[in-house]
């Protein structure tokens, strides 16, 4: 079976979603897959099996496959850097603190890595379906796509493009992207995905027929808008989430900082019909909350000095509500943090913090990688950590009165989430393949 590949004709197309749908349907069918994207950019990551890193998209589609997680499904991963500088994790391990001009003028020294990612997974699995980045015909960054033209064309994919309607001129979107595609890779074009689509489906249905006698590309489905509470890639994600606070019995506010990271700790509780949540971004009053989330950061002392321009910082000092403080948030309940190696920072900084915990964080050049099972809180708990923050008097958590924090990832992911997240990903997985021709998939 040939591998696949998957292109948005945009941006935000949906692709992430159609890959773990598309590789679902041919596991069903008796076919190995595996999930992969050669390069992502995303702050949003996740600790795998082998206690490497990659972004949680690719993370969240294994976990929908049942397979094991190792860098091979996400060989390179661009996260926020101080100024114009990402941070560069190759094979699942930070390699160096880049400029992005530099990042795309060295690109052809990272092909090794993408290409021999993708040939460990090729000799595993019968197929690798492989998610684009952005939309796939940027005339200018085209010779800098390792996701998209690289992939496709090195390893001869299929290629499936999707189309998100909402955002209009879905015509105009599948016409331009497929003729700007090289020629050499529209032959492998086997059909169009339309995606989002809301409203009464019959309505599309000369759409369809103008788009397969037109532009003579196979429609291969309409896919229904869902919203789906699951797998948060980006902050797009946290403003998109839909969710009914009627019966909520519980109201917490998680402080939605500039560089917040790791949203997927949070599905449990918007999954959760009790609990009403707030992604809170300016000053409000947090008194009506009955739990505030700092959650993960990117840039520690950036979203901490964020807080203080906010005045959230004030009001977090003076509150009695609870607080719960998670990785980059944990840190910054300390009495300072001290960036002498410049892992975030231009020069050596120390910054005062909270001061709600009595100890200093110092930044490590060795960021902390680790998937186990924790004791914490009274409690044991899978998780992961990711972080360069380190604290010598609490080096996993901290809890007295109404401060709480932890290094810990996936703190609300419990057995009863797991049930509940199985149960809304099949349901969800079976309404939208029931859209999809599945038999041009295969062909």
């Amino acid at each position: 079976m040939k591998n696949i590949s998957i292109f948005g004709t945009n941006s935000d197309a949906g692709k992430s979603t159609i890959t773990f749908i598309i590789a679902k349907i041919l596991q069903e069918k008796g076919y190995s897959i595996a999930p992969f994207k050669a390069q992502n950019v995303s702050n949003n990551s996740h600790v795998c099996d082998d206690n490497s890193e990659i972004a949680i998209a690719q993370y969240f589609q294994a976990s929908v496959l049942g397979i094991k997680t190792s860098y091979h499904l996400n060989p390179i991963l661009l996260k926020s850097g101080r100024n114009s500088n990402a941070s560069l994790i190759v094979n699942g391990k930070v390699i160096q603190t880049k400029d992005v001009r530099e990042y795309y003028r060295d690109l052809d020294t990272l092909k090794p890595s993408v290409i021999k990612a993708f040939k460990y997974l090729d000799k595993r699995y019968d197929c690798v379906v492989c998610e684009g980045a952005g939309s796939p015909v940027e005339l200018n960054l085209m010779d800098k796509d390792l996701s998209n033209i690289f992939v496709a064309r090195y390893f001869k994919t299929k290629i499936i493009l999707v189309a998100d309607i909402q955002k209009g001129g879905v015509f105009a979107s599948i016409w331009g992207v497929y003729n700007l595609l090289p020629k050499d890779l529209r032959k492998n074009v086997i059909g169009v995905i339309i995606n989002k689509f809301q409203g009464d489906m019959s309505l599309f249905d000369n759409g369809v027929k103008i788009i397969e006698k037109k532009f003579k590309i196979p429609v291969l489905g309409v896919l229904p808008y869902k919203p789906f509470n699951l797998g948060f890639e980006d902050s797009a994600s946290i403003k998109n989430f839909t969710q009914n606070c009627k019966k909520a019995k519980k109201k917490v506010a998680i402080i939605n900082y500039p560089y917040m990271s790791n949203y997927n700790d949070f599905e449990p509780l918007i999954l959760d019909k009790k609990i009403c949540v707030e992604f809170i971004d300016s000053n409000i009053s947090l008194n009506r909350y009955d739990l505030i989330i700092l959650p993960g950061s990117k840039l520690v002392i950036k979203d901490l000095l964020w807080l203080k321009r906010t005045g959230l910082f004030k009001q977090l000092k003076k509150t009695k509500t609870n607080i719960l403080g998670i990785c980059g948030g944990y840190q910054m309940m300390f009495k300072k943090i001290v960036d002498n190696n410049c892992i975030e920072v231009d020069k050596p900084t120390s910054i005062k913090a909270l001061g709600f915990i009595d100890d200093i964080i110092i930044f490590k050049k060795k960021k902390v990688l680790k998937k186990q099972t924790y004791k914490i809180f009274k409690k044991r708990s899978d998780g992961f950590e990711i972080h360069h923050g380190i604290s010598k008097k609490y080096p996993l958590y901290y809890q007295k009165n109404n401060i709480k924090g932890t290094f810990v990832h996936d703190l609300f992911n419990t057995k009863q989430f797991q049930k509940k997240k199985n149960k809304i990903l099949n349901n969800f997985i079976d309404d939208m393949k029931s859209y999809l021709n599945t038999f041009l998939i295969l062909d």
